[in-house]
C-alpha cells in the first residue's frame, strides 16, 4: 500500500479531520491549516526513553504570513518548560528558535510567501544551535549549553504553547500548509541536512512523516503537497 494507515478513523483526502490517533504515511502529503484560529492544530506523539542533549527538527511550510504578524512553526513543550524547543517566524525579526525557555534569533529577509524548507538543529555540550533554510546555513549560535531538555512532550504544529498542550493564541497560530516534519535525536552533519533538503531519508527517530502518530484537532485538513 501507497499509505500505512493505522487508526480506526480512515483518513478521506477531502474529509475534515476530527480527533483520531493515527500511524500514517503521509509522504506527499500536508496538513493544512486554512484560517486563523485558536483551536485548530496537530499534536504528534512520541516516546522518548531519556532527556534529549541533541536534537535536529526539519519540515517544510507554506504561509503568506510573513510580512503580517509572527506565527508559530514547530511547538515541543513539557509541563515545566512551554517553551522547550519553539521555532518562530518573529514579523520584522526573522526566525526565533528556542530550547529550554531561551530563544535566539536568525534574522531573515527572503520571501518567505514560499514554500520554504528549514532545519533546526542544537547540542548541549556545546550549546551550538544552527538554523538551515532552504539548504542554506545561517551564522551558528549559542543556546543553553548543558541542558537538558524533558522527554515527556507536547508537540504542535500551527499553535504556540503558552502552556503544556494549551495556552494558544489564534495571534500566533499558523495559516498555510506545513509537511514532511521529521525530528532526530542526534544534530544531523550538513551533508546530511541537504540530503534531507533534496528529499533523501535519514530514518528519523523522533517523529518521521512517513510513520507519523498524530492527533488533529479543529480546522486542519490533509491535501497532496504543493512543493
Amino acid at each position: 500500500m501507497e499509505r500505512l494507515l493505522w487508526c480506526f478513523l480512515a483518513l478521506i483526502e477531502t474529509s475534515h479531520l476530527s480527533s483520531a490517533f493515527c500511524l500514517t504515511d503521509l509522504h506527499k502529503k500536508a496538513f493544512v491549516f486554512p484560517k486563523e484560529t485558536e483551536n485548530s492544530y496537530v499534536s504528534l506523539k512520541t516516546q522518548l526513553e531519556t532527556p534529549l542533549k541533541a536534537f535536529t527538527v526539519c519540515l517544510y511550510f507554506y504561509t503568506e504570513l510573513a510580512q503580517t504578524r509572527s506565527y508559530s512553526i514547530f511547538s515541543y513543550a513539557t509541563r515545566q518548560q512551554p517553551n522547550e524547543i519553539l521555532i518562530f517566524w518573529s514579523k520584522g525579526k526573522g526566525y526565533t528558535f528556542g530550547v529550554h525557555g531561551k530563544q535566539v534569533s536568525f534574522q531573515s529577509f527572503e520571501n518567505t510567501q514560499a514554500p520554504t524548507h528549514i532545519c533546526a538543529s542544537w547540542e548541549s555540550t556545546s550549546g551550538i544551535a544552527e538554523l538551515w533554510v532552504n539548504g542554506k546555513p545561517r551564522v551558528r549560535k549559542s543556546l543553553e549549553k548543558g541542558a537538558s531538555l524533558g522527554k515527556e512532550a507536547s508537540i504542535i504544529l500551527g499553535q504556540e504553547q503558552d502552556a503544556f498542550a494549551g495556552g494558544f493564541d489564534r495571534n500566533q497560530c499558523l495559516v498555510g500548509d506545513i509537511g514532511d516534519v521529521n525530528m532526530w535525536d542526534f544534530v544531523l552533519s550538513p551533508e546530511e541536512i541537504n540530503t534531507v533538503y533534496v528529499g533523501g531519508n535519514l530514518s528519523p527517530n523522533v517523529l518521521n512523516w512517513k510513520a507519523l502518530n498524530y492527533e488533529a484537532k479543529g480546522e486542519v485538513f490533509v491535501k497532496p503537497q504543493l512543493w
